[in-house]
């Protein structure tokens, strides 16, 4: 079968990696997961049972009969268990729930962080989570964590992150904040790599299937998802792409460089470049300042939807930037599949899918080798936050997954 993923009998991970294996196939009979795996079928069939005892996996029907006994088929079940998963904006809160399927459940928007103090805004996030919980009426039991996604998190020990944005929530302790008062393992990580595993989780991608996901709100980020796990990078910062140098004598970047993704494609470049276009900004409404950036870019999108052709041809320069940074990201790392996650792509993704495929297409060194698949991420304008919930699925029910990242601050305990 394709995809064989050889498991070591005595690994203390194994029972996760099985049930990584129901998530990805679908359904999936014990035989297969024999072969899949590499492990016995006596294995296997202790390994099932004890899935099915936790409410984890499901027997769901039978397979097409080979001519001897059919094949019971399993998958997993999706009711089993629920994490919460909170995306964090200056401009709004996105709480959601999902199942272990990863379909969302339940979901509250409230206002975003803005310039408030976390020690404030944190209250406000466990009341509003709170509100969550009782509204789906969900047992405590039944919910394995809560994941936050925002930018600026890592899972580095105290380790600050720069932004253009930077102010206390970049190094205030989200996690260790919000357990006390919710009483719930709680994980954080940013929203890229969140993205990344939502994709992962809620498309059904198995282990041995590679990928990168660009996530765009005010700024960029690249999650790499490899062998099931995000990539981190020696500071888990891996995937700036923001950062990447598209024009060498481009404008100076924040960060010290020149040239930037971020200062020459991110929504505040394109928004600048609109302020600047005669009457555009009056036909638009746009303001301009930083406390109307999201809406403003969302103005822009729209037009250039509509078929404004000042507007397009912004997208469309933001785009060509965009896919400069991509195309040199396949020829890195040599990638056959790309998602386009988050805010900055819910209107005027397709001009995006278009530009970079279009860039992979005619120039990627592998070309001739393989094609590149880009397209717009399944999970949607909520994409963090469902990665978010997805980032405690994983963290709880595969931990095999996050071996090689855990540490005291990233690290949920294992309860299922």
């Amino acid at each position: 079968m394709s995809n064989v993923r050889r498991i070591g009998p005595s690994s203390e991970n194994t029972r996760s990696a099985i049930l990584d294996l129901v998530r990805s196939s679908g359904t999936v009979s014990r035989i297969e997961l024999a072969e899949m795996s590499g492990l016995t079928a006596t294995s296997i069939t202790r390994i099932v049972k004890s899935l099915i005892d936790d409410r984890l996996v499901i027997e769901t029907g039978f397979g097409d009969s080979t001519g001897g006994k059919r094949r019971s088929l399993l998958e997993i079940n999706p009711q089993a268990r629920y994490a919460v998963g909170i995306s964090l904006e200056d401009t709004r809160l996105t709480y959601v729930v999902t199942d272990v399927g990863g379909n969302v459940v339940g979901q509250l928007v409230s206002p975003g962080i803005g310039q408030s103090a976390p020690s404030t805004e944190i209250l406000r996030i466990a009341d509003e989570l709170q509100q969550v919980f009782q509204q789906l009426d969900i047992p405590t039991e039944d919910i394995v964590g809560v994941g936050v996604a925002g930018a600026g998190l890592d899972l580095g020990a105290g380790a600050e992150r720069l932004s253009l944005t930077a102010d206390e929530w970049d190094s205030f302790a989200v996690q260790e904040a919000l357990e006390s008062l919710i009483s719930l393992p709680v994980v954080r990580d940013n929203d890229a790599a969140c993205a990344a595993l939502g994709q992962f989780w809620v498309g059904r991608i198995p282990a041995t299937q590679d990928f990168a996901t660009l996530y765009m709100s005010r700024g960029f980020g690249l999650g790499l998802m490899i062998g099931g796990s995000v990539n981190r990078g020696a500071s888990s910062n891996i995937g700036e792409i923001g950062h990447m140098v598209v024009d060498i004598d481009g404008p100076d970047c924040w960060c010290g460089s020149n040239g930037c993704l971020e200062m020459l494609a991110a929504p505040r470049a394109i928004i600048a470049r609109a302020m600047a276009e005669p009457g555009l900004a009056d036909d638009l409404g746009l303001g301009g300042d930083d406390g109307r950036l999201r809406a403003d870019y969302d103005a822009i999108a729209r037009a250039a939807v509509r078929g404004d052709e000042r507007c397009v041809a912004l997208i469309e320069r933001s785009a060509r930037y965009v896919a400069a940074a991509m195309l040199s990201a396949v020829n890195l790392l040599d990638l056959d599949r790309i998602y386009l996650a988050g805010p900055g792509f819910a209107d005027a993704g397709a001009i995006y899918v278009r530009a970079i495929r279009d860039a992979v297409t005619r120039l990627a060194r592998t070309r001739t080798i393989h094609g590149v698949t880009v397209e717009l991420s399944d999970p949607g304008l909520e994409t963090s936050a469902v990665g978010a919930a997805t980032l405690a699925l994983q963290h709880v029910l595969t931990p095999h997954t996050r071996a090689e990242r855990a540490s005291a601050r990233g690290e949920i305990p294992v309860r299922v």
